[in-house]
């Protein structure tokens, strides 16, 4: 915490917490629903008799139909606020995974991933400026590395399921857990304030909306080029790790399970650590702190042998991941135009998304060519070294203030 760091008991301190809480519950179940089909890409294929390949590219398109769920609710979310779209969104992604349990058969199941990630694109950039806009200025980069972990949250959930409920209940119970966020909605509708943010600079039209995002074009260029390594970084070395544990290293699917809930706490730990640092040295600054210390722990990660090297690797690589991932929220606030904020992150986010959607088929490709090890390590050293030299000549918009009474903290830099 910065020195003389007033604690979250402002005005409106509650309804702050509970904004927070709204966004980063929302992820966390996103991801939930996201990940569990890493852990059933056998299973599945067995079930409805199509290939491994097959599954993996189920996950391809929900990533690939993130950017319409984006564009949609983030629309929605700067014409009408947050709270009624957010809701909209929590319900709509939880019947559809709530049907990917019922699903007949394979062709049925893609089109279900394809509309859930719609749903997922959509609650990212919604929850996110709803999140920042309700937080303290100084407590911006923890909050941030928070409400970002509930991605790393949702993982490990996921993990806990496939470890312990998957192979009592089999994997149609796995996605009607899904069903159960449709219970936030309530949440947000009962404890969760309208954005004051938005209140301030509510744009007139939709074509207003896209008039500030045309006029920001560079910026948000940039963004989309940063959102589109960032995913190379988080799925290259998540979606695929609980198939290469499984290939390279024999590793039982129980063990597995306890591997990814071990290295999903250290990617909650770094998210929150390295959130905070960016608060106090900078945004940039912050991530490419967590990206050194996921370029250091590539030979372990990739090349290490034995189950206790494996764990601490696993560990410490998704601690530099989504440390690095933690600014995220709070870095593309901040550079985003106010009348388009509930679109403009959540678009780039997406859009980087279905540029990185190939990301799954891509490795696994170069898995049958190089090996898994050699494939998935010299993938992530490209992609961190291409990160590092985007922040550094990319900007930032430290503590920048969202509404006309907040003033920056004082000292800090605001472009």
């Amino acid at each position: 915490m910065e020195a003389g760091a007033a604690p979250i008991s402002v005005s409106g301190g509650r309804g702050q917490i509970h904004s927070v809480l709204a966004g980063f519950l929302g992820w966390t179940l996103d991801a939930f629903d996201f990940f569990i089909v890493v852990f059933l890409f056998d299973t599945l294929a067995k079930q409805f008799g199509v290939t491994k390949k097959d599954i993996v590219l189920t996950t391809t398109v929900t990533l690939a139909m993130r950017p319409l769920g984006a564009l949609l609710f983030g629309l929605l979310a700067d014409r009408f606020g947050r709270r009624i779209p957010l809701m909209a969104n929590v319900i709509y992604f939880s019947i559809i995974e709530l049907l990917c349990g019922f699903a007949p058969s394979f062709n049925a199941f893609l089109i279900l991933r394809a509309l859930f990630g719609i749903g997922m694109g959509g609650e990212w950039g919604v929850g996110a400026s709803l999140a920042m806009e309700a937080a303290p200025v100084r407590w911006r980069g923890i909050l941030s590395g928070i409400l970002q972990s509930g991605y790393s949250i949702g993982f490990l959930l996921a993990s806990l399921a496939a470890r312990f409920l998957l192979p009592a209940w089999g994997w149609r119970p796995m996605f009607w857990i899904g069903a159960l966020p449709a219970f936030l909605a309530l949440y947000i509708r009962t404890k969760v304030p309208e954005s004051e943010a938005w209140r301030q600079h509510r744009a007139a039209s939709t074509a207003q909306v896209l008039r500030v995002v045309a006029r920001e074009w560079k910026r948000f260029a940039y963004l989309v080029v940063l959102m589109f390594f960032m995913m190379f970084l988080s799925h290259g070395t998540q979606d695929l790790y609980p198939d290469f544990l499984k290939e390279v290293h024999k590793i039982s699917d129980a063990m597995r399970a306890n591997i990814l809930i071990i290295a999903n706490i250290g990617a909650v730990l770094g998210a929150i650590v390295f959130g905070h640092l960016s608060q106090v040295a900078g945004r940039r600054k912050g991530m490419i702190a967590a990206l050194g210390l996921s370029i250091l722990l590539i030979p372990l990660w990739a090349f290490g042998e034995g189950l206790a090297v494996i764990i601490v690797a696993a560990f410490l690589m998704q601690a530099g991941v989504q440390g690095a991932w933690g600014v995220i929220p709070v870095h593309l606030n901040e550079l985003s135009a106010n009348a388009a904020r509930g679109l403009m992150p959540g678009l780039a986010y997406q859009l980087g998304i279905l540029l990185a959607s190939p990301t799954n088929t891509i490795e696994f490709a170069l898995s049958h060519r190089f090996g898994y090890q050699r494939a998935i390590a010299g993938f992530e050293v490209v992609t961190i070294l291409t990160l590092a030299l985007l922040l550094l000549v990319g900007s930032e918009a430290h503590s920048k203030s969202f509404v006309r009474k907040e003033q920056p903290a004082g000292g800090e830099n605001v472009a």
